[in-house]
C-alpha cells in the first residue's frame, strides 16, 4: 500500500488486525504456562527444566527481537511483522507432536524468535501509524489483546488440557499461520517508513552507533533498565503461576481456575492505563503501576490464606500488565523514525535477557526450597527499580509528535 492508503487507515482497524496477532502470541505464551505443570508429570521434569522451557523462550525472543529491530529498520515494518508471526505459529503447531524435552525446547527457542520479533515491531508499526492525540491510548489497547491470549489460554487450560491433552492445546497455536495471509493483503506498512524509503539507509551498525549517541544515551539507558525488570518481574512471575498455585496447596484444575480469575483482571488494567497515559502521561501510569505491582508481589507471595492470595494476585496482575501497556507505548518514542526499531528492538531484547533469568531464578530458587515470600520479594525489589529508573532518567512523551530525524 501507498502513504495515501497507509492515511486511510483508521486507527481501529489497525489495532485490531495488529491486535489479533498479540492476542495469538499471548494465546501462545499462557498456554504454555499451563501445561508446565501436566509436561512434569508426563515427562517427569525437575523444576530446573520446568523454568528451562520459559528460559530457552525468552533466549528465543531476545534473539527476535534484536534481529527484528535491525531488520524492519531496513526492510519496512511490515515484512519483518508477517515474517516472524509465520515462523511462531509454524513452531507452535509442531510443538504439539514432540514426546521428548529436547526436541521441545528448542521449537520453544524458534517461537520465541518469532514472538520477540513481532512484538516491538507490532508496537512501532502502530506508533507510526497513528495520531500524536491518541497514541499511547492506542498502542496500550494494542497491548490489551495480550489478556484475551491470556484469557483464551486460561479457557483451553481449562477445559481442553484436562480432557483432550497438552498436545491439543498447543496446535491451537498453530492457527494464527492462516492469519498472515490476510496480513499480506490488509496490513499497510507504517505511513513514516514510507517516507523515508527511498532515503539512503544507514547500515546497521550505523543505527546502532546512533542508538547509544549522546542525544539518545539517557533514554537508552533508561529503557534498558526498565525494559529487564519488568520482563524479569513478569516472566519470573506468571510463567509460573499455575505452579505455583499447585505447590501452594490447590489442585491442578483449582489452579486453573483461579489463574484464570487473575487473568480477567489484566482487562481492566489495560484500559485504566490506556484511558490514564493520555490523561495525566506516560511517566506517571508507569511509575504508579509499576510500585503497585512491586506491592502486590509481596503480598502475594506472603499469602497464607486464599483471599489474601486471590486479591494480590489480582491486583497484580492489574497492574503489571497496565505497566506493560505503557512501556510498549512509551519505548517507541525515544527514537527518531530510521533508527526506531532498532532502537526498540534493542531494548526489548535486554528486556528478553530478563525473561530468561526471571524463571530459571524461580526454579532454582523453588528446588532449593526458597519460601514464596523470599522469592517474590526479589520480583518486588527489581519492579521497583524498575519504577524509579523511570522517575529519574524517564522525560515525559504524552502528545508529542514521533521524532523524524536523527
Amino acid at each position: 500500500m501507498n502513504t495515501v492508503a497507509v492515511k486511510n487507515l483508521s486507527s481501529q482497524r489497525l489495532l485490531f488486525i495488529a491486535g489479533l496477532a498479540w492476542l495469538f502470541d499471548a494465546m501462545d505464551v499462557g498456554i504454555v504456562s499451563f501445561i508446565i505443570t501436566a509436561l512434569k508429570e508426563d515427562w517427569g521434569l525437575t523444576a530446573q527444566q520446568l523454568g528451562w522451557i520459559g528460559s530457552i523462550n525468552s533466549i528465543g525472543m531476545a534473539v527476535g527481537a534484536l534481529l527484528a529491530g535491525l531488520l524492519a529498520d531496513r526492510i519496512g515494518r511490515k515484512s519483518v511483522f508477517i515474517y516472524t508471526l509465520l515462523l511462531f505459529s509454524i513452531a507452535s503447531g509442531l510443538s504439539a507432536f514432540t514426546t521428548t524435552f529436547i526436541i521441545f525446547v528448542i521449537l520453544r527457542f524458534f517461537i520465541g524468535v518469532g514472538l520477540g520479533g513481532e512484538l516491538p515491531i507490532a508496537s512501532t508499526l502502530v506508533s507510526e501509524s497513528v495520531p500524536a492525540k491518541e497514541r499511547g491510548r492506542i498502542v496500550v489497547l494494542l497491548e490489551s489483546f495480550w489478556a484475551g491470549g491470556w484469557l483464551l489460554a486460561a479457557i483451553i487450560a481449562y477445559f481442553v488440557i484436562p480432557s483432550y491433552g497438552w498436545q491439543v492445546a498447543l496446535l491451537i497455536g498453530a492457527a494464527p499461520a492462516l492469519y498472515t495471509v490476510y496480513l499480506r493483503m490488509g496490513l499497510p506498512d507504517s505511513s513514516a517508513f514510507q517516507r523515508n524509503r527511498s532515503e539512503d539507509k544507514p547500515s546497521v551498525l550505523q543505527n546502532i552507533l546512533t542508538v547509544w549517541s549522546g542525544k539518545y544515551v539517557r533514554q537508552t539507558i533508561m529503557l534498558w533498565l526498565l525494559w529487564f525488570c519488568v520482563v524479569f518481574s513478569y516472566y519470573g512471575m506468571f510463567l509460573w503461576l499455575p505452579t505455583v498455585m499447585v505447590l501452594k496447596g490447590f489442585t491442578l484444575i483449582k489452579s486453573f481456575e483461579y489463574v484464570l480469575i487473575m487473568t480477567i483482571a489484566q482487562l481492566p488494567g489495560y484500559f485504566s492505563a490506556a484511558w490514564l497515559i493520555e490523561k495525566v502521561g506516560r511517566k506517571f501510569v508507569l511509575v504508579t503501576y509499576l510500585v503497585m505491582t512491586a506491592v502486590s508481589a509481596y503480598f502475594f507471595g506472603s499469602a497464607d490464606t486464599l483471599i489474601v492470595l486471590m486479591t494480590a494476585g489480582i491486583f497484580m496482575s492489574f497492574f503489571n500488565l497496565g505497566a506493560w501497556g505503557a512501556l510498549y507505548a512509551y519505548t517507541p518514542e525515544q527514537y527518531p523514525t530510521k533508527v526506531r526499531a532498532t532502537g526498540v528492538g534493542m531494548a526489548a531484547f535486554i528486556g528478553r535477557v530478563g525473561g530468561v533469568l526471571g524463571p530459571l531464578l524461580l526454579g532454582y530458587l523453588v528446588a532449593a526450597e526458597m519460601t514464596f515470600t523470599v522469592i517474590f520479594s526479589i520480583f518486588c525489589i527489581v519492579t521497583l527499580i524498575g519504577a524509579f529508573t523511570v522517575l529519574i532518567l524517564g522525560k515525559e512523551t504524552r502528545g508529542q509528535e514521533l521524532i523524524s530525524d536523527v
